[in-house]
């Protein structure tokens, strides 16, 4: 009898933990198999596919991500560094005996009253932005209020170092910075990010990174999505201090992929000392040996003048890629007349249509083509619930795993776990999208099984996908430059740029 019941009892667990594996098909696999193993019951079932919307495409991007045939080995990243305070923008600025007024916005904050109106501006959007604030006192007296907040934490921050950070997770990959490197950055870079004697300094650039979460409040205003507002005194890097020290390192570095950032940091300067600067990248750029891609991750603008500058004072011609999200890219295409350029902004979900005929404009009027000397065959587009990567037909392969991979680090990064958590994401991209208004477009249905969609227009490829959006993301800075590095990481040349001259259309 004693035999029947134990018998009995291990057949009723089994059943039991049999319907955990069919009715919790999201909880950790190895948890279930952990339990099944406790009680001895034999080999594990197999839990079902994910069948939420979620899951199935989180799935789907785990079989499309795969390895290019030619790998990097050697990234140099540059050149602008700093430490990012991260803490509550609501608390900081309650603590500064600061209330909610007029959201308005400024392209340079004088003030900490113009902090508070423009952070307020933002955070009523839901959207991201960077300003530079000009009064070094106040900003440090901030600076030191926000370090001594009781949740304040201490990353590394700026987009090169982002970017190297990022990159320097994948240990076969050496990474070369240059960037204004203080004592703090320099502890909390990676071991592999290797940082020349001529970049280090005394004293730390700071920057101020005020987040929200989505639905938080503060008077009138209520964030719809989580996002940052950032702003700094960056003097290193608002004048590139260390282009010279990055472009001299790369002889003896002999990188085989360059990432360059932080033109945005010029905002700060003068007209004179921006149109000086950017002659001298793109010389700089121009000693870069052929055959090495040069990827520009921009950052969010104010100075439309410092923006037509860079896209037509032959900086993106010398570039290979760039990387933007939707604020930069609707600021551009208002800053140098193309299409769409009449939005003031953007209403909710960049209409993935629009965001297409930008990117094709880009590619087509600054893009590389028989007629123009131009390296730009490649843009990495990036917004919270979908990414866009646009790149002239014949100089790239792997788009497919890179757009899907640059989509799944937002997820887990944001939400910082290793995997994608289908109970933490939601699916927010359209269901339905047009590919284009300037032309006679498709009509996409998103099925979350083929989360990738292509399409053609003129020798140009996109490729789309949804992003699966954190709930409640523990840290919104830097997704960008994540996004942006880890597409760039699953990205492979086709030869070298001299043969890619001989490809263009």
């Amino acid at each position: 009898m004693a035999l029947w019941r134990g018998s009995a009892c291990a057949g009723f667990l089994a059943l039991a933990v049999g319907c955990l594996f069919l009715l919790e098909p999201e909880l950790p696999g190895s948890a279930l198999r952990s339990l099944w193993s406790s009680l001895r019951l034999g080999p594990a079932p197999v839990p079902p596919g994910p069948v939420s919307p979620e899951g199935r495409l989180a799935a789907a991007w785990d079989a499309l991500i795969v390895q290019p045939a030619r790998r990097w080995r050697r990234v140099a990243v540059g050149v602008n560094a700093c430490v990012d305070v991260v803490l509550s923008g609501v608390k900081l600025l309650q603590a500064l005996g600061l209330s909610p007024g007029n959201g308005r916005d400024h392209a340079i904050l004088h003030s900490k009253n113009d902090l508070e109106e423009a952070f307020v501006h933002f955070m009523g959007k839901g959207a991201a932005a960077e300003r530079f604030f000009s009064d070094k006192e106040s900003f440090h007296d901030i600076v030191h209020a926000a370090s001594e907040f009781p949740d304040a934490q201490h990353y590394v921050g700026g987009n090169a170092a982002l970017i190297g950070q990022k990159f320097a997770a994948n240990s076969d990959l050496k990474v070369l910075l240059c960037g204004p490197v203080g004592p703090k950055l320099h502890e909390l870079l990676d071991d592999n990010v290797f940082v020349p004697p001529e970049s280090l300094q005394e004293v730390d650039e700071f920057h101020l990174i005020l987040e929200y979460q989505a639905g938080e409040e503060w008077g009138p205003y209520k964030a719809p999505h989580a996002n940052r507002f950032i702003f700094s005194h960056d003097l290193s890097n608002g004048a590139m201090s260390m282009l010279e020290v990055f472009v001299s390192s790369l002889e003896e570095f002999q990188p085989d992929l360059v990432v360059l950032s932080g033109l945005h940091m010029m905002e700060g300067q003068s007209k004179e000392l921006q149109r000086k600067r950017l002659l001298e990248l793109v010389t700089s750029i121009s000693d870069i040996p052929a055959g090495i891609p040069v990827h520009l991750e921009l950052a969010s603008m104010t100075d439309r003048e410092l923006m037509s500058s860079i896209v037509h004072q032959q900086v993106f011609p010398a570039v290979t890629s760039l990387g933007l999200n939707e604020q930069e890219l609707l600021f551009l295409s208002q800053s140098a007349s193309g299409p769409h350029s009449s939005l003031s902004s953007w209403d909710g979900v960049p209409d993935v249509g629009m965001v297409s005929d930008i990117l094709f404009w880009i590619l087509k009027e600054h893009g590389m083509s028989k007629s123009r000397a131009s390296d730009l065959t490649r843009i990495h587009f990036h917004t919270l619930v979908y990414h866009i990567l646009a790149t002239v037909d014949g100089h790239w392969a792997n788009q497919l795993a890179a757009v899907a991979a640059g989509a799944r680090v937002a997820g887990t990064q944001a939400c910082a776990t290793e995997s994608i958590d289908a109970s933490r994401v939601s699916l927010k991209a359209p269901h339905e999208f047009m590919t284009s208004y300037s032309e006679a477009g498709s009509r996409v249905v998103l099925n979350p099984s083929t989360p990738v969609v292509e399409w053609r227009r003129e020798g140009i490829s996109f490729h789309f996908t949804a992003v699966l959006v954190c709930k409640e993301p523990i840290r919104t800075v830097g997704l960008g430059d994540a996004i942006s590095a880890e597409g760039l990481f699953y990205s492979e040349v086709m030869g070298s740029l001299s043969e890619r001259g001989e490809l263009a259309n």
